[in-house]
């Protein structure tokens, strides 16, 4: 379980610590738009979604099929990508065409952009909190000792072993994406609920009507179950290094938003082609003090940032990708040791 959270204390010069550090920023020209970078993304990522889509028609009823699978999975993550910066108004000042463009992109997917959106908004509003933050439910796993101590069900089974089992888990995540997607949809305070509906059972139609006529049935499940879990794993390990591992917030802590956002989070080391596969997720300090700067520019934010935390004297966290796997399996292993000691007194 992470250690109790010390915050340092705030600076007493004029403006908060985040209003002068916004100041560099925006001087830096680092919140401006970058409609090339996205042009060219979007294009390049549309056109990886696209081409294995025809790939798949060409090679037709191979095991060959199963390397596409694999392909396209890539092409969904990328596609999430995508959405996410579009949601975060990186690549559009105006929200009506930062929806748009995002509900195009959640259904290309099978995700229910307006679930998605509110749930990764409160995410963001209250990183790693354990009452809050909605990526901290204990749905299925465990996050903390707390939530072991009081957990039911399936978790209480899982929470024990969670930290072996996170990754074969993450295999599941994108048949998760539906579900949860789906299940959002009887919630009538959701926003364009009839339309992000008719968009995700769109999707599902279209999905399962290419992938059958294409594929004959067996070897068609065995690509529908292939693609959706290398699309669950390589979701689930964009996200993995971001929060897990790092401190958790209770409501008895209250940081200003410079210190919610910089001590919860965790920076992946990497060069360009870590960006290219984490999306820019691996600047995730940056993202989270900043979420409408365009990807490309949180690198060159990262030396500001860093540098205006060592001035204040706060704990600024970057590891290597395996490093933060392995804090992130430290902490699920931590957190469920309440249920393994249980298990012990009932044996």
């Amino acid at each position: 379980m992470p250690a109790t959270t010390v915050y340092p204390a705030r600076s007493e010069s004029s403006g908060s610590d985040f209003a002068r550090l916004a100041r560099k920023i925006t001087h830096a020209g680092l919140l401006e738009r970058r409609p090339g970078y996205y042009t060219l993304r979007i294009t390049l990522v549309a056109g990886l979604y696209g081409g294995a889509w025809t790939a798949l028609a060409f090679v037709k009823d191979s095991w060959w099929t199963l390397a596409v699978a694999a392909l396209l999975a890539v092409a969904f993550g990328q596609v999430a990508l995508v959405a996410h910066d579009v949601a975060h108004r990186q690549v559009f000042r105006r929200r009506r065409a930062s929806e748009t463009c995002g509900r195009i992109a959640g259904a290309a997917i099978g995700m229910g952009y307006g679930w998605w959106q509110d749930k990764h908004t409160r995410h963001h509003a209250n990183p790693n909190h354990d009452e809050l933050d909605p990526d901290l439910a204990p749905d299925l796993l465990v996050w903390s000792q707390d939530q072991a101590r009081v957990v039911t069900g399936l978790p209480r089974l899982i929470g024990r072993w969670q930290a072996y089992l996170f990754f074969p888990l993450l295999t599941l995540e994108g048949f998760n994406l539906h579900v949860s997607s789906g299940k959002a949809l009887v919630n009538r305070s959701l926003k364009q609920r009839k339309l992000d509906g008719a968009l995700l059972f769109g999707h599902g139609a279209a999905y399962l009507a290419a992938v059958f006529w294409i594929l004959p049935p067996g070897m068609a499940i065995a690509f529908i179950a292939v693609h959706q879990g290398l699309f669950g794993l390589y979701l689930g390990s964009l996200f993995a290094p971001n929060h897990k591992g790092m401190p958790i917030l209770t409501r008895d802590d209250r940081p200003d938003f410079l210190r919610r956002q910089v001590l919860t989070s965790r920076n992946v080391s990497g060069g360009w082609f870590t960006d290219i596969a984490l999306g820019g997720l691996n600047h995730q300090i940056e993202h989270h003090l900043f979420p409408s700067m365009p990807s490309p520019n949180l690198r060159k934010a990262r030396a500001i940032v860093r540098h205006h935390c060592e001035e204040l004297g706060v704990s600024y966290v970057e590891t290597g990708l395996i490093a933060s796997y392995r804090q992130a399996l430290t902490s699920l292993h931590q957190a469920g040791a309440p249920l393994r000691r249980l298990n012990r007194v009932h044996a």
